[in-house]
């Protein structure tokens, strides 16, 4: 009887061994798994220069369209010695969403007539009134650039829409380069051909990061 009860007990152990594996393998069962995800906006990057999408495009061409002052002395939309003009470029970087610096390079590409350049600047108020004194800025390398930085703390920050106005003229006075055997061969080039001059504003945008 002694080894009966012995072998009941290695039995049992056996048993309780393999209850508790199974109990073991079953708990091991209990996994959990997910999967999350964050959605996250891009900063918007759009920029409008006269109402044209210039970042569709790598490159895009505009073109500008000048007001030639009036002058008693001068046929109008002309340009002559002591013309005066201008031409507006409108920005709107309503729909970007990041600090931008923006740099305007101007040229006038006639080589022939350096007396005709391009002088000064201004910012259009919102509120301007064709006619209004304005607060004229000295163009200096012929570059316009400026920082616009993104206001983070202001929920409903928005950029808004601004217009600069580029100056131009055809100098005369004290300091000009061509005198008025110049100034004649340009008039006689004029009446026998449709004699042009060209005037350039490479704009650029670019993000701050720092």
């Amino acid at each position: 009887m002694h080894w009966f009860r012995k072998i009941r007990f290695i039995l049992a152990f056996i048993s309780l061994s393999i209850c508790l594996g199974l109990m073991s393998t079953t708990y091991s069962r209990y996994v959990a798994d997910t999967t999350g995800s964050i959605d996250v906006l891009f900063a918007k990057w759009q920029f409008l220069v006269n109402n044209v999408d210039i970042t569709s495009d790598s490159e895009s061409s505009i073109t500008f369209v000048p007001v030639i002052e009036e002058n008693e002395h001068i046929a109008p939309n002309v340009v002559a010695p002591s013309s005066k003009g201008y031409f507006d470029i409108e920005i709107n970087p309503t729909n970007v969403d990041v600090s931008f610096k923006y740099t305007i390079n101007l040229e006038i590409e006639n080589e022939d007539i350096p007396d005709l350049m391009i002088t000064k600047y201004a910012f259009i108020p919102e509120a301007y009134i064709e006619g209004d004194p304005l607060d004229v800025i000295t163009l200096e390398d012929n570059v316009i650039t400026d920082n616009l930085i993104f206001d983070k703390n202001d929920e409903e920050f928005q950029f808004e829409t601004f217009t600069i106005r580029i100056f131009f003229e055809w100098f005369e006075g004290e300091g000009e380069l061509m005198d008025d055997e110049d100034d004649t061969e340009i008039g006689l080039l004029a009446a026998t051909e449709d004699l042009t001059f060209t005037m350039s504003a490479n704009i650029s945008f670019e993000q701050i990061v720092e």
